[in-house]
């Protein structure tokens, strides 16, 4: 869908400062990093002369996205890439081949959203990997409790059953160390008896 809305006009001033023209306000290339990742266009002037700088202030974006840990979208081999079709004869139609490739990359990446929102239960929903995760939970108490020596599972239901802890966090540590000991003593007599 084509937006007839014009594009929003920032001057670029001597002392580099950049001036938004639509809010009057003076903003910085992270600003207008935002306004590309919001759709919003806009175009930027060099305020002495008048001159079309749009493009070389996009790629100082990208140069400083580029330069942020773990931002990196470039690999080297395609910069160097496209640093030797500069001159080359292809030149001509490297923008139009990139301008094509972005749009079906981009075309692609709905599709994918679309197919992770079905897939995990609506827009940023997780629903069924939920239900998954909360059964491996279950799943694993149960087995957790298993290995629970019966007098340990008595003591963990009565402290459940009541609303406040039975015991303070010293005491629970002692505890645990005593069923420790008593665990070890069994896997002792187990291996005696093998």
């Amino acid at each position: 869908m084509a937006d007839n809305k014009e594009p929003v006009t920032i001057k670029k001033y001597a002392n580099r400062r950049l001036y938004n023209t639509g809010t009057s306000t003076y903003v910085t290339l992270e600003d207008l990093a935002v306004m590309v990742k919001n759709g919003e266009d806009f175009v930027v002037f060099d305020a002495k002369s008048g001159e079309d700088i749009t493009r070389s202030v996009l790629a100082q974006i990208i140069f400083e996205q580029e330069n942020k840990e773990g931002q990196s979208l470039l690999p080297i081999a395609f910069l160097r890439q496209l640093i030797r079709f500069y001159g080359d004869s292809m030149q001509m139609m490297v923008p139009h081949f990139l301008e094509q490739s972005m749009s079906t990359l981009t075309s692609q990446q709905g599709k994918f959203r679309e197919q992770m929102e079905k897939a995990f239960g609506g827009v940023g929903g997780f629903g069924p990997m939920e239900d998954q995760v909360r059964r491996n939970m279950e799943m694993f108490e149960k087995t957790f409790a298993m290995f629970t020596p019966p007098f340990a599972r008595n003591k963990a239901n009565e402290a459940a059953a009541s609303e406040k802890p039975s015991s303070s966090p010293g005491t629970d540590m002692d505890e645990l160390r005593r069923q420790l000991e008593e665990m070890q003593k069994r896997i002792d007599k187990l291996g005696g008896k093998e």
